[in-house]
């Protein structure tokens, strides 16, 4: 994961310790919708250069209607170490989650933990990346690794079954379904509902295939970047996005 504003779900950790300690009656519902390698110019509310050909009306109104971070920072962009950090709200040193190829250990303290403990039904469904099966969570179904777009396998409990459909699609209706008939209405809830959109090899929904088709991608504004006075890490990208296509 890339975004912009990912680093800010580090904040949930804090969130989920508030929780644990308040005392009030009336206690907020938590639904954390994550995408992946969804980059900011890609979101109509940044107003970056894809805008006009990429409309993002319902994130764009989440962003009016409530917070839109301008200055934050992702501590570790690759798929499974940015779960991690989310999930601890520590650094990938810390919570031993460097990158893709480590086991995550669901022992240490996380924040669904902590919002079980607190009385919170906990949710997950989606990509999780982090091998083993999630701890902190009363009800989940996850990808086994980046999972596929199309009929994807999807671990559960008791568990492996492919089901028929897209993986967003699937993905969402899971967590309907869990909102309408699982969960208990006498609880707070915290739902995480992870996609494996955008992520690469940018496979669309079938209904989807045909929705570029007569419209000009513009040119990103670093096409001709010369690279050169650019930090390290970026003068040693891949720059080989063809071999992904």
């Amino acid at each position: 994961m890339k975004t912009k504003s990912s680093s800010t779900f580090l904040t949930l950790a804090a969130v989920a310790l508030h929780l644990v300690a308040s005392s009030a009656e009336k206690r907020p519902n938590i639904l954390f919708v994550f995408s992946d390698d969804h980059a900011p110019h890609a979101i109509g509310a940044y107003e970056g250069w894809l805008k006009s050909v990429n409309p993002t009306p319902n994130i764009d109104k989440l962003a009016a209607q409530g917070m839109l971070f301008e200055n934050s920072f992702c501590t570790n962009s690759i798929c499974g170490p940015s779960r991690a950090v989310i999930q601890t709200g520590k650094h990938s040193h810390k919570n031993g989650f460097m990158n893709n190829g480590n086991t995550f250990d669901w022992n240490q303290q996380t924040f669904p933990k902590l919002l079980q403990k607190a009385g919170y039904q906990t949710a997950i469904y989606g990509k999780s990346h982090l091998r083993g099966n999630p701890k902190g969570f009363d009800d989940w179904a996850v990808l086994p690794g980046q999972g596929l777009y199309y009929n994807p396998d999807m671990i559960f409990p008791d568990g492996k079954r492919r089901i028929d459909g897209y993986c967003t699609d699937v993905v969402t209706d899971l967590a309907v379904d869990w909102l309408k008939n699982k969960r208990k209405g006498d609880k707070p809830f915290m739902l995480m509902v992870q996609h494996k959109a955008p992520h690469r090899n940018w496979m669309p929904a079938t209904r989807h295939l045909a929705l570029y088709d007569d419209i000009e991608i513009p040119e990103p504004p670093t096409l001709f970047d010369k690279w050169e006075d650019n930090a390290p890490p970026a003068r040693h990208q891949e720059l080989e996005v063809d071999r992904h296509m």
